[in-house]
């Protein structure tokens, strides 16, 4: 017997709406053609290529998955977009969230994933040379995926992850498919910091490789801020 007309409609519906997103690592990502997406974009148009998500976030999330984060790790997702690498930290770890970004318009999108992913994510409009000492010393990790695509965002980001280095963020882990810039900043950071770069591959949920740039090891536990103090010069 064929099922009522109204269980069809809801089920092709329900199908609809199951294509419309991707599913890996334990979290739950829309594509730009899910309904909700289409519905920011008419009132939210990010300026700084934050207009979709990056795969290179795969990456990080498919290193973390073999590395390993403890429990309540302080994050800070630097250009952090939709914020997708900073959600998976919150969901599957449980960590404590930053994304920061210079276009705040992006921040509707990484909302909208955050409460599909039941996790809290904290949102700081910055640019990476404004980001403060302060702030980056409550971080364990700083992460970054597709955020030097131009060849003036190359100091910038050097520079913020020298800052990082000093005031004792223990790993920064930086994900891009291999641009130009990217590569120079992976080659400043090799010598002065030791970092060490990997090429990595996922083959799901989409296909993506690239370079990852990782300084400093895995953070041995979440760093406790509330006794930490650094002298007034370096607050900014």
């Amino acid at each position: 017997r064929r099922p009522p007309r109204s269980t069809l409609d809801r089920s092709s519906a329900a199908s609809d709406v199951y294509k419309r997103q991707r599913h890996a690592y334990g979290i739950t990502v829309l594509k730009a053609s899910h309904k909700k997406v289409r519905r920011l974009k008419k009132d939210y148009e990010p300026e700084i290529h934050g207009n979709k998500f990056w795969t290179s976030s795969w990456l990080i999330m498919d290193y973390l998955e073999q590395q390993g984060l403890p429990r309540e790790a302080r994050v800070l997702e630097a250009g952090c977009g939709w914020g997708l690498a900073g959600i998976y930290c919150a969901r599957r770890y449980d960590a404590v969230v930053t994304g920061v970004d210079a276009d705040d318009a992006v921040f509707p999108y990484l909302d909208l994933h955050a409460a599909v992913n039941e996790v809290q994510v904290k949102t700081v409009k910055s640019r990476f040379e404004d980001i403060k000492k302060k702030m980056l010393a409550r971080q364990d990790i700083l992460l970054g995926s597709d955020v030097c695509f131009w060849d003036n965002m190359v100091e910038p980001l050097y520079k913020l992850v020298d800052k990082a280095v000093k005031v004792g963020v223990q790993q920064v882990i930086l994900a891009d498919p291999g641009r130009p810039p990217f590569e120079e900043v992976c080659r400043l950071c090799v010598d002065k910091f030791g970092g060490i770069t990997q090429e990595w591959a996922v083959e799901e949920p989409v296909r993506a490789s690239g370079t990852l740039l990782i300084v400093g090891s895995l953070p041995h536990k979440a760093v406790s801020y509330t006794h930490l103090t650094l002298p007034t010069s370096d607050l900014v």
